[in-house]
């Protein structure tokens, strides 16, 4: 599902280059759930950006979902990101103006999943995550954890192989942010879909089969200071 090998990104800040991000090598299998740790400063959000292919790494191979993404351009990348990956986002990126409906439905216009049954299928989703009766509800009126919720729902309307999620749970109380991690990995387990998980939480790492250091996947080198996390 995932393959990376001596992967390397790097940025340019004040006139000098900081490494952001720097990979060995790393296998993830399909329908593994798995989550990179790691302090703030070893790539955890750029590796992920990378996987996803909103980035593409300055030295290296990136092997998703059989795809290489190192070797395709911009547009590429975001088709393959658009058909085989979902992503939830820390801060969800729900648009106020539209329903929780609305916004799952967005997620399907820039994938595989448009199409007649679009509609039926966000709102099967809605209800598997308990909110059948918020369906016409703006993320305005909802609690924090029905927001996330919907966010899943909208990374799950594609039916992606891969499921991308960037410390989605820091905005909840622990109980909550429990309770929906649960709601994801019991729907990504039911399709076997491969999960990664970036996460500063040691408990949320704890529900997945698989921890990640990314300190652990290039030990001898020192990031430079003021790297992205």
């Amino acid at each position: 599902m995932i393959q990376l090998r001596n992967v390397q990104k790097s940025y340019s800040r004040g006139g000098h280059t900081v490494l952001a991000c720097a990979v060995d090598r790393l296998d993830i299998q399909a329908g593994e759930q798995v989550a990179l740790i790691g302090r703030s400063g070893t790539g955890k959000t750029t590796l992920l950006h990378i996987l996803a292919g909103i980035l593409r790494p300055d030295q290296g191979e990136v092997t998703v979902v059989g795809q290489r993404l190192d070797r395709l351009g911009e547009a590429a990348r975001d088709r393959h990101r658009g058909q085989h990956i979902g992503m939830v986002y820390q801060t969800f990126n729900l648009l106020q103006p539209f329903t929780a409906l609305e916004n799952v439905l967005l997620g399907a216009l820039f994938g595989r999943g448009a199409g007649g049954d679009a509609r039926a299928r966000a709102e099967a989703l809605l209800q598997q995550v308990g909110l059948g009766e918020r369906m016409q509800h703006r993320p305005s009126e909802l609690s924090v954890g029905q927001v996330q919720r919907v966010a899943i729902c909208r990374a799950l309307i594609n039916d992606p192989e891969l499921i991308l999620m960037d410390e989605p749970l820091g905005n909840q109380d622990r109980a909550t942010g429990g309770q929906v991690l649960d709601v994801l990995l019991e729907l990504a387990a039911r399709g076997g879909k491969t999960v990664v998980m970036v996460t500063h939480d040691p408990e949320s790492a704890t529900r997945m089969q698989r921890t990640v250091d990314l300190a652990t996947l290039r030990p001898s080198l020192e990031l430079a200071s003021g790297g992205r996390s």
